[in-house]
């Protein structure tokens, strides 16, 4: 089979965008990286817990497809060995910016709620909380940006004066 017949049987086009919604495009890929990149999830368990409300079996197959993607890995716990830690790639992490901005887009044209100083605050800060992700992931840091829905902006802008 010719490598373009091949190519087309994976992907619909050659768009960065189509290719990029192949991996990342389905209901529940970017929440589970923004699980893993905002709110410092790293287990099933975490993600079942998220509130968002998504079967075990459409997480699993996520999970399964983000690694095969190269977006996250997973490794077992080394004192319960029946625990996977999901960890986002550097591939992953470059999600960041995509993330944040539909963050900041979703708070300004789908809120459902109140668009509080909170996200004002980020959109000022877009590269200083960019920073912070990055550093997060590199350092391993896995406190989350945002815990029980409050963001940690005090922390993070006071770490990068």
């Amino acid at each position: 089979m010719p490598a373009v017949a091949r190519r087309s049987a994976t992907r619909r086009s050659e768009c960065p965008i189509s290719g990029a919604l192949d991996v990342i495009g389905d209901r529940w890929s970017l929440l589970i990286v923004r699980d893993l990149m905002v709110r410092g999830f790293s287990t099933f368990k975490d993600f079942q817990g998220s509130g968002e409300r998504i079967a075990t079996n459409i997480l699993a197959d996520r999970l399964l497809k983000l690694r095969r993607s190269g977006i996250l890995t997973a490794r077992r716990d080394a004192e319960d060995g029946r625990t996977v830690h999901y960890r986002l790639t550097e591939k992953g992490i470059d999600l960041a910016p995509a993330v944040l901005e539909l963050l900041l887009w979703g708070a300004r044209h789908e809120s459902r709620g109140d668009t509080c100083s909170v996200v004002r605050v980020i959109a000022q800060n877009r590269e200083v909380m960019l920073r912070e992700v990055r550093r997060r992931w590199r350092e391993r840091d896995l406190r989350p940006l945002q815990s029980g829905g409050r963001w940690m902006l005090n922390e993070i802008l006071e770490r990068q004066t």
